[in-house]
């Protein structure tokens, strides 16, 4: 049994790794054209910043995939052929296989603003191995820089950014920053702690032409404000969406929408081919398309997709939603549903006076169903199991020092959200009288 991976990111190691574990005599290859290795992704940051090397952005040791004879094919696939069982490289290599993953990622959203085709240099990302060697090698010849959009690689880029001494202008078209994740009043905490280092952060705006120098370099971004903001690199970390453009030139595509469609046991439409990870598009219960483009999500999809590939029976339910970050210092988790709430939900905000910590808990129906933290650490498995066991919002913030992991919200902090809770849970009284 030959098994072929193509992508080494975090889904297609672990769909690598657990093949292994049940099937100690198969041949496992994992193609990438990106790196050798798998890296973490979410380490990037990190490495621009000079607090880790390349070297440490690999989880695995790697002696770790010739101890599991687990073979790295090195180059970018281009031709899919089902009926034969064979991918092709673009250098026209071929390999067959007894059964595929196609766990291949994603790519940076782009959009084809005015002057955009006429910038040769300066116009940068922030998601490959690739993207970061371009950003250090112009890093040096930069003094000002414009990031575009209002997420978590935006972000992570303008600490970047600002680390290295750039003067930043970070715009976000909405009105605060990531309403997909934080309500206003986080956002806005964001935003102070943002502008306290420096950063010119530019809201309800967004570029509509950009204009370059000598050399094809990018030399200035233009806004739908009327902003002209000089620039020598322009940062467009305005989402990011499947990589599956190339499969729709291949010999035999499955079948795709926003990313490669498959079943609850993660079989696309082709016979003994499975996708995983960010590419991978679910159809919820109504219909409508869901992806996970997420790294703990993108693990947990390797895993089950591999033992699907083996042959068990598997029918993948999207876990609890989770994630955790930073802004520069500030801590942040999110679990569950804490933005864009029915109108039943209630919603106990609490901001610590003169400190960039905030915490909230959203409850429906008695039971909590979200959490926004942050300036702090907590356990999200205790938030998790909260909203699993459908605690009231009364007993989770009696029980909140069970989730501290650290003790950046102390037993006397604690005790201040507990009267700042009692003082909302009488102003709720009110009002319902």
């Amino acid at each position: 049994m030959h098994y072929v991976i193509v992508g080494n990111g975090v889904a297609g190691v672990t769909a690598a790794l657990t093949l292994r574990k049940r099937d100690l005599h198969a041949r496992i290859s994992v193609i990438s054209g990106e790196s050798d290795y798998f890296i973490s992704r979410t380490a990037l940051m990190y490495a621009y910043m000079d607090r880790m090397n390349l070297r440490d952005l690999e989880p695995f040791e790697r002696k770790v995939y010739d101890k599991q004879r687990i073979d790295r094919v090195r180059g970018w696939v281009r031709n899919l052929d089902a009926d034969r069982r064979v991918i092709q490289f673009e250098d026209g290599r071929e390999i067959t296989y007894d059964k595929l993953l196609l766990a291949v990622g994603s790519v940076p959203n782009r959009f084809q603003w005015p002057g955009l085709d006429a910038a040769k240099e300066g116009v940068v990302h922030f998601v490959s191995l690739q993207h970061l060697a371009e950003c250090e090698r112009l890093t040096s010849s930069t003094g000002r820089a414009v990031v575009v959009g209002g997420g978590l690689i935006g972000v992570e880029l303008v600490e970047c950014l600002v680390h290295h001494g750039i003067q930043v202008d970070f715009l976000v078209r909405e009105s605060w920053y990531w309403p997909m994740a934080l309500a206003k009043e986080e956002g806005a905490l964001i935003a102070g702690h943002l502008t306290r280092h420096g950063v010119k952060l530019h809201l309800e705006d967004e570029v509509t032409a950009l204009a370059t120098g000598p050399g094809g370099r990018v030399s200035a971004v233009k806004t739908q404000k009327g902003l002209d903001l000089p620039c020598e690199m322009l940062g467009i970390c305005i989402g990011v969406r499947p990589a599956v453009d190339w499969l729709s030139g291949v010999a035999t595509p499955p079948e795709i929408g926003r990313g490669i469609k498959v079943n609850r046991s993660f079989q696309t439409s082709l016979p003994s081919i499975f996708s995983a990870g960010d590419c991978a598009e679910f159809a919820r219960r109504d219909g409508s398309p869901m992806l996970e483009q997420i790294w703990y999500a993108a693990k947990r999809q390797g895993e089950l997709a591999a033992l699907a590939m083996l042959g068990d029976a598997v029918e993948y339910t999207p876990p609890l939603f989770f994630n955790s970050a930073k802004f520069f210092e500030i801590e942040y988790t999110t679990v569950g549903d804490a933005t864009r709430l029915p109108d039943d939900a209630k919603s106990f905000f609490h901001c610590l006076p003169g400190e960039a910590a905030s915490l909230r808990i959203v409850e429906r129906q008695g039971a909590v169903i979200g959490f926004n933290m942050l300036g702090s650490r907590w356990d999200h498995t205790w938030l998790e199991r909260w909203i699993q066991e459908r605690r009231s919002m009364q007993e989770v913030v009696q029980q909140l020092h069970l989730a501290q992991f650290d003790v950046e919200f102390g037993r006397t902090k604690l005790d201040r959200i507990r009267a700042a809770f009692a003082e909302y849970q009488e102003r709720d009284r009110r009002h319902v009288a």
